[in-house]
């Protein structure tokens, strides 16, 4: 979208990961194929930046000289051709693995939407949720539930029920909260296991619905 600043400051997370990832030196032909293939999707990402492709094409060719040089590991030893490697259940080759958020559908529900890590930060927040915070997505990512509902009742109440969603249970609970001047208000929480590809529960989602706004007015 044009927002240079946002995407030095996502670069600045990101780069050192993908360093990382490329420095880990593989011990088996899983982590080989795992790491080859992540270079072959940053080639694809990439594809209009030609400088990029270059540098990313280096890389490849340094890690398959690594590897499969006369310098490198005998893969096929002991190995036979018919030996088979299962990929581990939480990875899927060629899937999103793990990016299965719609955000198209999430940004443009009416209710508050967030997904929180197993840590209970904000991993995700849909317009509607950064409205009623009066903060922008990216000012909530990586912040803490409590910041924003207050340390007692997340310790009271909050706290628990999510253990409980990050244990595998969907949670449907009302609650009241301020509204200011106006009193207080009763709002519907449903809270849903977010799990990756192999089953795992990475953190919840959580759809926030104003009780009182779906009630019909009554007139006379």
């Amino acid at each position: 979208m044009g927002d240079d600043q946002r995407v030095t400051a996502l670069d600045g997370h990101v780069e050192p990961l993908v360093e990382a990832i490329l420095a880990h030196r593989a011990v088996n032909l899983l982590e080989v194929y795992m790491q080859l293939q992540f270079v072959s999707h940053l080639i694809s990402q990439d594809a209009d930046d030609s400088a990029s492709v270059t540098e990313h094409t280096t890389v490849l060719s340094y890690l398959l000289d690594r590897y499969f040089s006369a310098h490198g590991p005998d893969w096929r030893v002991p190995a036979p051709q018919d030996m088979r490697i299962e990929p581990p259940a939480a990875y899927v080759p060629d899937t999103d693995n793990g990016q299965f958020l719609n955000a198209a559908i999430l940004d443009t529900m009416p209710d508050r939407v967030a997904v929180l890590t197993r840590d209970y930060r904000y991993l995700y927040s849909n317009p509607a949720n950064c409205a009623d915070l009066n903060m922008k997505p990216m000012e909530l990512i990586g912040r803490h539930i409590s910041e924003f509902i207050g340390e007692e009742l997340f310790a009271a109440c909050a706290k628990d029920k999510l253990d409980a969603c990050f244990a595998g249970e969907q949670i449907d609970d009302a609650y009241e909260r301020s509204a200011g001047g106006a009193g207080s208000r009763q709002v519907r929480c449903r809270m849903s296991p977010l799990r990756d590809a192999g089953g795992t529960v990475i953190g919840a989602l959580l759809v926030m619905e104003d009780i009182d706004r779906q009630r019909p007015v009554r007139t006379g």
